[in-house]
């Protein structure tokens, strides 16, 4: 799951980062409004941690801009701004939630799965589509009573594509979200190929109820049998 934070302190930023990544996300960042409008210009996240005090603008107004437009990734606000009337103005503004500072990271962890269980997976902790069970909290995937042996990046496509069930998932898209601005650093797309290539294979030998489904040219589209 892919999170952009937008801060710009420098040490909170760092601590959110490290934490959030510790949790096995993907994480983006921003130091500033118009950072972070170049990137969700271009990029889809699963949540935005966005503060309100930025030093190029303020973070209501970009919220703003950002639900007129119909972006659809969640939005958590994360202030030292706590009064009654900041909390109404976020979430009447159309913020998921809001979490002031200063906070425990194991809070922002549980307020960001939240909002992720909420918007794609109906508040459900665990997915299930066929025999194929994904565990949010546990960040494990099984068939049946059998735990699929994945490493970080397999579960990660996983679970890209349960989100995105019978849609068809382009190659850049499933890259970019699941290597994040380390997509750049790439000459190609065969990295995705081996790890797609893994997870097809230990799904058939699992007998999963669920195929990977290969788009010559185009992508990948995840199917139940």
């Amino acid at each position: 799951m892919k999170i952009l934070i937008i801060e710009d302190q420098q040490d909170m930023l760092q601590n959110m980062k490290d934490f959030l990544e510790k949790e096995n996300f993907v994480v983006e960042t921003a130091e500033s409004v118009s950072e972070a409008r170049n990137k969700i210009g271009v990029y889809t996240y699963d949540c935005i941690l966005l503060d309100i005090n930025l030093k190029d603008g303020s973070g209501f107004s970009l919220l703003e801009d950002l639900k007129k437009k119909e972006i659809e990734d969640g939005i958590i606000i994360v202030s030292a701004r706590n009064s009654l009337d900041d909390r109404l103005q976020g979430l009447n503004l159309g913020a998921d939630d809001y979490l002031a500072k200063p906070f425990h990271m194991a809070e922002l962890n549980a307020r960001v799965k939240a909002v992720l269980r909420r918007r794609q997976f109906k508040g459900n902790n665990k997915i299930k589509i066929g025999n194929l069970c994904v565990d949010l909290d546990e960040h494990e995937a099984s068939i049946g009573e059998q735990l699929l042996n994945l490493n970080r990046k397999e579960f990660e496509i996983l679970l890209f594509f349960v989100s995105n069930q019978n849609r068809l998932v382009n190659k850049s898209a499933l890259a970019e979200h699941v290597w994040g601005d380390h997509i750049d650093q790439a000459d190609s797309f065969e990295f995705i190929y081996s790890q797609i290539k893994n997870l097809r294979k230990k799904l058939k030998t699992a007998d999963a109820g669920i195929e990977i489904k290969a788009v010559y040219g185009i992508g990948y589209k995840l199917v139940e049998e």
